[in-house]
Parts: structure tokens; sequence; C-alpha cells
């Protein structure tokens, strides 16, 4: 049998002496080593190497020159991590693979990355307390969690997802929830303490297959027409242009992707205005499915999650399943409970 590359996987003369070049020196094998747990800033690599920043950035440049790592930067911080590149990221993850776990200077690479992590996370732990009312208070008006995320997979079903956005990622919940069905997902929210949230959650999940930046819902720094999924979960309740919105995401799909959105019902409850900064008071199905249309898409399925007990003072949550219609609709996964629309 065969065992060459997929031709998508092959790299040119030049593109491979270039990599094995920029690999090829012990502290850049390190930090590619450390890039492959997920990704990371020069503060952080530099508390972990215990070198000096310029000699790290020295290192980084190298690699990201060498197309081996991307940097993106965040306001004022800059992370890395291994690029997703044609047949880099492949060929790249499969070398580090075979590193031994057990050398010793990898070992302690690996025991200091979990050290900075867990400072990550102790700081992130003290923003959520601080900001915890705010979640708590409107969590106890509707089903649990449990449920709404149970609905949500279900809605996706068991399909392998190659591409996933969700946008307005807030705790970074919904590409936990989602990553061990996706091959590589991007989450994307413009509060910078959420998205050190979202990623000491991730990291304290041993999710490595998301991605996090920083990035206006209504000018997401994605590609346009790349993602199999997006999702939008309990965002559009506090923007003032949700339309506008749902355009980004599906702009955001490729042909056949599909866009889940998780929402309010249409409700009374005029505190959620002034207490938790809602500025819609949920979303009614006709108005959905007349954004949706006006984005090209298909309304697959809508389905209402009611209010513990059906009390009329609390909220209903919503989801919608649209689909990009430019290929033939597949049929819904057998597994998804959502009514057909």
């Amino acid at each position: 049998m065969s065992t060459s590359p997929h031709p998508a996987l092959r790299l040119g003369l030049d593109v491979a002496l270039s990599a094995l070049k920029a690999a090829a020196e012990p502290t850049r094998l390190r930090l590619l080593a450390l890039l492959a747990e997920g990704e990371l800033t020069v503060s952080d690599m530099t508390d972990i190497l215990g070198q000096s920043q310029p000699r790290i950035s020295r290192h980084l440049k190298l690699l990201v020159e060498a197309g081996l790592v991307e940097r993106h930067r965040e306001g004022a911080w800059a992370f890395f991590r291994l690029s997703d590149g044609a047949g880099h990221d492949s060929a790249l993850r499969a070398a580090l693979s075979r590193l031994d776990p057990a050398d010793p200077a990898l070992r302690r690479d690996r025991e200091r990355l979990a050290e900075v992590r867990a400072t990550h996370q102790q700081a992130a732990a003290r923003y959520f307390s601080a900001n915890a009312e705010r979640w708590d208070g409107v969590r106890g008006l509707h089903v649990s969690e449990a449920a709404v995320e149970r609905a949500i997979l279900a809605a996706v079903g068991d399909g392998r997802i190659e591409t996933a956005l969700d946008l307005g990622t807030g705790t970074g919940r919904m590409l936990e929830l989602l990553s061990p069905r996706v091959g590589r997902a991007i989450g994307v929210d413009a509060n910078r303490d959420m998205l050190a949230l979202a990623r000491a959650n991730l990291a304290r999940a041993g999710v490595t297959n998301a991605q996090i930046r920083q990035g206006d819902i209504f000018a997401p720094p994605v590609e346009t027409g790349a993602f199999d999924l997006v999702v939008v979960h309990q965002v559009l309740h506090f923007l003032d242009d949700p339309a506008r919105a749902v355009r980004e995401a599906a702009r955001a799909l490729r042909p056949g992707g599909r866009l889940l959105i998780v929402d309010f019902a249409p409700h009374g409850i005029e505190e959620l205005r002034e207490r938790h900064a809602h500025r819609r008071l949920g979303f009614s199905g006709e108005a959905m499915a007349g954004w949706l249309a006006a984005c090209g898409l298909d309304l697959v399925a809508h389905s209402n999650l009611p209010p513990p007990d059906a009390d009329g003072d609390k909220l209903t949550v919503s989801l919608w399943l649209a689909r990009d219609p430019r290929i033939v609709s597949d049929a819904l996964p057998s597994s998804s409970n959502l009514e057909v629309a």
C-alpha cells in the first residue's frame, strides 16, 4: 500500500527547506512544541522558557516568516499559534508528535506551561466571580443550561464539522461543548476580559482545536465563506442591530453551511434592560425567519424551550437552525429534536 502523502500535504522544496531551517534550533523547536498545546503570548513563552523577551521575539519572527507560526494581534497583546497554512499544519504536528515527552527540557516546559495556565485561570476566576451575579440572575429565569446544551448538540447532529465559528464566544462554552465534533473552531468576542476567561476555560478543559480572537461581531476577523457551522449563542439581545449581526454570520458560511442561533423568545421583563444590559426583549419566529431569508438562508428548524413550570414571568429559549442553500440541502440529522419549520 502506498505511503505517499496526500497531494494537499506535499511541500515544495524551497518551502520545506525554509521550514526545516527555522525549526532546526533548540529554542525554536521548544516554542513549536509549546504552541502545539495552544496559543500563547510572548510574555507566556518568556516565563516558560526563562529567556529574555527580545530573544523569544526574534525566534518567533523567524518561525512566522517560515510559515510555521501565525501571529494575531489583540489590542496591545499578540498571540502566537501554529500555522493553519496548507500542508504546514498537518506536517508540523506530525513531526512534533514524534518528540519524546519524557525529554527533560520538554517536560520542564510543560510543567511551566501548566503553572502559567493556572495563573491565568486564577485571574479569570476572579473576574468571573466579580460578574457572576449578572449571569446567574438571567440563568435563573430560564430552562437549565444543561437542557439548552442538549438541544444545541441535537440540532448540530453527530456528523463531523470541519470548521466552526462562535460569534460572541463569551466564556468559550460553545467552543468547549462542540470541540469533540469539530476539526477547527474559532471564537470571536470584543471583550478582552471575556477572552481571557474563555482561554482559561478552554485550557482547563484540554481543548486544543479552538482559537480565540478579539473582534467586532459586526466585522468579525475571519474569512468570508469559510465555515461549515456558525453559532450565535445568547448574543443578539445585547445588540442594537441584531439583523446586521445575522447578516455577518451568514457571510461567514460556506455553501451548504449551517447557522445556529440561540436566544430568547419575546418577553416583557423590562428589568433585564437596566440590570443586565439587554437591548432587545427576545425575538419572534417571524422576525428571525425574515432576517434569515433576507440573508439568502433557508430556515431548517425552529424550537422553543419553555421555562420551568411554564412560568409566564420567565424566559423561553429559542433555537433557530438555518442552512445556506447553495448546495442541495441534506436531511436533518436523525438525532435532532428541533421542529421542522
